[in-house]
């Protein structure tokens, strides 16, 4: 059975936008492990489900697609966001 997860993807430390950040993206797990190609070395596995990543503009949008295609899924919640509230003054106390 396919299952697949649902999340919204956070804002990276190298990143000062937001942007993308309030689409969820709905990918799917690996069905088989990935193990090393002889030749080079690489990881890699013959799943090409897990190159799909599908991106909605809401978790309800997420849900009904998986709900409609059949897909087992479970949802991440997005982290909260903390801000760190600090004046240019703070950097020479």
């Amino acid at each position: 059975m396919t299952t697949a997860r649902i999340y919204q993807r956070p804002k990276n430390a190298m990143q000062s936008g937001r942007a993308y950040t309030d689409r969820w993206v709905l990918e799917f797990e690996s069905s088989e492990a990935k193990r090393p190609d002889p030749l080079t070395g690489w990881a890699g596995s013959g799943d090409t489900r897990e190159q799909v990543h599908l991106f909605f503009p809401s978790a309800e949008a997420a849900i009904a697609y998986a709900e409609k295609a059949g897909i087992a899924f479970t949802v991440v919640p997005a982290p909260e966001r903390k801000l760190k509230l600090q004046a240019y003054a703070d950097n020479f106390r």
